[in-house]
């Protein structure tokens, strides 16, 4: 499997600590309480709830939606959907989307983001992560939607991934995801901090929606999942207030970064800057119970995500400081 962010058993058993502060993810470290959970959440088979469908499709804009286990299992499950296409993913992005195309016969292409306007009339499918997980890059929605018309007159796709995208959401085109060709993957995990309900959303035309629900089989979502996250998609109050903390600490994150050399580019709830000596500055956090993104070969560099407290800020601007004055 590929290698992610949240290893700490792996950290811990190599560094011999256990006391970690974990930037390695870029998932809001200050997650949404769940609350206390129906005994039934548990004991019955967990059908589909209307209510949990109709909270996500508010918050997200979006027509409709199909609550998946997790945005990973669409990811894994799309390229199932189609014979084999000539498929364009965006790099260096989320490393499963190439991972997944590329094992089911299609024949893979990565693009950079300059360079994927000039991929849609060579391509059957494009996926884009939007903003891109781990450099922060964007693309307009306007020009995605122009991809996706583009994509759609031959029975191609344009597969969006906005996992990252609750903290932008000027950016979306999940609202205009009834359109042919279009889909449009959310993730509960990272702005609600609920990584783990494994728990994401699908939008896109009945159809597709269908097909994707048949291949995944019943019961994809637990209760508990879907009990926990209606309770989240439907708290206006925690998200406003969650929204402007992300904000502060995001701003708060790049001014630091920026006074130790580091010019980051990224979201609120993550930060990356490529880097000379990745390694070494990885394991200088690490000797500093800090557990950073190290990326070795596309977007070499680091990814850092946000501190959960002030102690876990200060512990980042020591580190930073002796790394700076070494």
């Amino acid at each position: 499997m590929l290698e992610h962010g949240g290893n700490l058993r792996d950290a811990a058993r190599h560094y011999g600590r256990e006391d970690w502060i974990d930037l390695s993810t870029g998932i809001n470290p200050q997650g949404y309480p769940a609350p206390a959970l129906p005994q039934d959440a548990w004991h019955r088979l967990p059908e589909p709830d209307p209510g949990l469908v109709a909270a996500a499709c508010a918050w997200y804009g979006a027509p409709d939606l199909l609550p998946v286990a997790g945005t990973q299992a669409a990811i894994q499950a799309l390229p199932r959907l189609r014979p084999p296409s000539r498929v364009t993913v965006s790099a260096p992005s989320y490393a499963e989307h190439a991972h997944a195309w590329g094992k089911h016969g299609h024949t893979l292409r990565l693009s950079s983001y300059a360079a994927l306007a000039s991929s849609i009339d060579g391509s059957d499918v494009v996926v884009v992560v939007n903003p891109n997980n781990p450099t922060g890059e964007t693309v307009a929605p306007e020009l995605l939607l122009d991809w996706a018309e583009r994509l759609a007159a031959r029975g191609g796709w344009l597969v969006v991934d906005e996992a990252f995208g609750d903290t932008a959401p000027g950016l979306s085109v999940a609202a205009h995801a009834k359109r042919p060709g279009l889909i449009v993957l959310r993730s509960v995990g990272k702005f609600f901090g609920l990584a783990g309900l494994r728990l994401g959303f699908v939008a896109a035309q009945a159809s597709t929606l269908q097909a994707l629900a048949e291949l995944l089989g019943p019961w994809a979502v637990s209760g508990p999942a879907q009990a926990v996250a209606k309770a989240a998609l439907g708290d206006s109050a925690w998200q406003r207030a969650t929204q402007a903390r992300l904000d502060r600490d995001g701003l708060r994150m790049r001014a630091l970064l920026g006074e130790h050399g580091m010019g980051a580019s990224g979201t609120p709830l993550f930060h990356w800057w490529a880097h000379s000596q990745p390694e070494a500055f990885h394991e200088h956090l690490a000797r500093h119970g800090i557990w950073c993104r190290l990326f070795r070969e596309a977007a070499r560099g680091i990814r850092l995500g946000l501190p959960p407290d002030e102690a876990g800020w200060r512990r980042l601007e020591t580190a930073l400081h002796t790394w700076s004055n070494r």
